[in-house]
């Protein structure tokens, strides 16, 4: 073999190895990627969380707003957008159910959902309930966007929190329509 032709060839051999290696590369710069950036949703993240709930009113359970309105739910925005909340719903494990109406949870907002009764803010929200529903010593709260997909529920006691309020157990809880599966509206226009 001539130099020239033996030069060329290893020229030629020298420029697929560099190909396949650039290839090889390549591959794994993709497998390496985060699955949203391959083309590969991710798994979905809920926007909205229950991020605290205070089901034992401080004190006696008495049936005024101050004793109802210490009962509540908190929800966070966990994104930067609005969240539009407007026939998203709360509920109990008994079946009552609380549904948002016209309400928008702003960016890395959170808004507490009381039991009793009072004026509607940015920041409270209020059921209109005469009575006490979540149960001092077990219970879980879920949340449900207005297609009634599951979002995120919260347990306390001795209940399995296991995502989407099915065998969490019986919770005889106290307040007004037990078990009645109850469907009370926030009213009014929210931001």
């Amino acid at each position: 073999m001539s130099a020239s032709v033996f030069a060329n060839a290893r020229s030629l051999s020298a420029r697929r190895l560099a190909a396949a290696a650039l290839a090889a590369g390549a591959v794994v710069g993709v497998a390496a990627l985060p699955a949203s950036a391959a083309g590969v949703a991710r798994p979905h993240q809920p926007q909205v969380k229950i991020t605290a709930v205070q089901a034992d009113s401080p004190g006696r359970d008495e049936r005024h707003d101050r004793s109802l309105n210490k009962e509540w739910v908190e929800l966070s925005n966990t994104t930067r957008r609005a969240v539009n909340l407007d026939g998203w719903t709360l509920r109990d494990n008994v079946g009552r159910t609380y549904t948002f109406h016209h309400y928008r949870l702003g960016g890395r907002d959170s808004v507490r959902v009381h039991t009793g009764q009072g004026r509607d803010t940015r920041t409270d929200l209020y059921q209109g309930r005469r009575n006490h529903i979540w149960d001092n010593v077990r219970g879980t709260v879920t949340l449900r966007d207005d297609r009634g997909r599951f979002v995120d529920d919260e347990s306390w006691g001795r209940v399995r929190h296991q995502g989407d309020n099915r065998g969490h157990g019986d919770n005889r809880g106290h307040g007004d329509n037990h078990g009645r599966g109850d469907d009370h509206r926030q009213g009014g226009n929210r931001h």
